[in-house]
């Protein structure tokens, strides 16, 4: 029989019956973390760390656990591949921390340097080699003692992660079906918390939280706060840049019975912090006063002026032509001689507008494209060019980011109609697309590859990859340099039927 611990005492003293064991656990879950500066006054990394360390200065008994997407998509990223994400981290290094799909978005490789360069361990119970091996540096479940507690963590990645970033040959199963198993048996091996610490969205969230084989949900993907209770688990999902942060703090009862089993019963208490309200962490100030430095130095520089307004609005580039998406994909038309450039909007990612008289700068379009992809030309029958588009707006209604903003092309499409079935009226060049007749086709290389379902756009004759193309980035900077001034209007490239 285990000793009586000076918690139990002090926790039977204040407030516990006789023969149990009272233990204030506080989990702390963070995710979609990308910019290392404030927004508004509020999240980035110096006000994420004051808000960690206090949490364990306030209580020994804290798990700061990360749930996915740090590496990728900031201006500051598109420099370092992520790694300024990694040395704010570690400066409060999280307890465990599990990948999204962004942190692949500079392929495998990158992502297993930065594991190597964390001072914390990363995990993920559902991704694998193509051959079902381990990943090298990728840990599993992990169960914690905390103040006499066995708290399994269930660490789970996006199971869409290869549709939607660079994933290279690595396995990703199923999130919700591998979560659930490995929750039943950790609670069967003897686990007195189960804690899902799960990058995925709000429907796999909720499918989680039904099955009831979690005590606590924390977490990332759908950019958005919100806590939930349903008499059985708690659930946080945990905002963005960690603008909002929910502590939850368990009170877990642990009892012994006559014949030595352990009742567990807990109470959630969740707790709301607005970061506008939380002083920066001096350490992490000082990082990112001299990366911020750094930066300016390269980014502050002119390279045109607007002219007409121009609009990168995430719901825009989502759904509809947009202005920023046109400047773009004309861009990589421009750069490469192609006959067609289609850019995937969800890779647009200033979510902003520029008024007329704007002195654009090489900071606007590296925080408008931060990905680091690559110009690449494919060649391609009509027919395949016609798929692309179909995937484009498959997702539509749910602002998916394979939306297709285009160049040297214009289509239709009712979102009304069953996906696949959507597209109309596509032309190129003034006439209409022909199913047989092969295009030049310009686009970035991580649809080429298939990301965010674009496998349409595979298989054709590649005239310009990999070393030999120019960042996507760069042929906007030139273009931009080249023009001047940017006058652009929406001129009817993509028409929505049904209106």
């Amino acid at each position: 029989m285990r000793g009586i611990s000076r918690l139990a005492i002090l926790a039977a003293l204040v407030a516990g019956p006789t023969g149990a064991e009272t233990v204030k656990l506080t989990l702390l879950g963070v995710g979609d973390v990308y910019n290392f500066e404030e927004e508004d006054g509020r999240g980035g990394f110096a006000r994420l760390n004051a808000v960690a360390k206090a949490e364990r200065a306030a209580n020994p008994n804290t798990l700061y656990l990360f749930d996915g997407d740090m590496l990728s998509p900031s201006l500051a990223s598109g420099f370092d591949q992520g790694q300024n994400t990694i040395d704010f981290t570690n400066l409060v290094p999280f307890d465990l921390a599990v990948p999204g799909n962004h942190e692949f978005d500079f392929g495998p490789e990158n992502f297993a340097a930065k594991m190597k360069a964390s001072k914390y361990p990363w995990a993920a119970i559902n991704i694998t080699k193509d051959d079902g091996s381990p990943v090298e540096g990728l840990g599993g479940v992990t169960v914690k003692e905390v103040g006499g507690l066995k708290v399994a963590l269930i660490p789970l990645a996006q199971d869409t992660s290869p549709e939607v970033s660079s994933t290279g040959s690595l396995k990703f199963l199923p999130t919700v079906e591998t979560g659930i198993a490995a929750a039943k048996k950790a609670r069967e091996d003897g686990a007195d918390i189960v804690v899902a610490v799960a990058q995925t969205d709000m429907e796999n969230d909720r499918a989680l939280m039904a099955s009831h084989a979690f005590d606590v949900i924390l977490s990332g993907d759908d950019h958005s706060y919100a806590t939930a209770y349903d008499g059985v688990t708690a659930y946080v999902e945990t905002s963005i840049d960690g603008q909002f942060l929910s502590p939850l703090d368990l009170v877990v009862e642990v009892k012994t019975t006559d014949d030595g089993k352990r009742e567990i019963s807990w109470v959630p208490g969740f707790r709301f912090i607005d970061t506008a309200s939380v002083t920066p962490d001096p350490e992490s100030v000082a990082m990112a006063d001299a990366l911020r430095a750094k930066m300016d130095a390269n980014l502050n520089v002119e390279i045109g002026t607007v002219e007409a307004p121009l609009d990168s609005r995430r719901n825009v580039v989502r759904s509809e032509e947009s202005t920023m998406g046109d400047l773009i994909a004309d861009a990589m038309r421009a750069a490469t001689g192609a006959d067609i450039a289609i850019m995937n909007g969800g890779g647009i990612r200033g979510d902003t507008t520029y008024d007329p008289g704007r002195k654009l700068t090489r900071r606007d379009i590296l925080t408008e494209l931060p990905f680091g992809n690559v110009t690449v030309v494919t060649e391609l029958p009509g027919s395949q060019v016609l798929l692309a588009l179909e995937n484009g707006v498959s997702q539509v209604e749910k602002g998916a980011g394979r939306f297709a903003q285009v160049s040297g092309l214009s289509y239709a499409f009712d979102a009304a109609a069953e996906p696949g079935s959507r597209v109309s009226e596509v032309m190129v060049g003034g006439a209409p697309l022909e199913a047989d007749k092969l295009y030049k086709v310009a686009v970035n290389d991580y649809i080429l590859g298939g990301g965010d379902g674009y496998a349409a756009l595979g298989g054709g004759r590649i005239i310009t990859d990999g070393p030999t193309g120019q960042l996507v980035a760069n042929d906007v900077m030139a273009y931009v340099e080249k023009l001047g001034t940017v006058k652009l209007a929406v001129e009817g490239r993509i028409k929505k039927l049904g209106q």
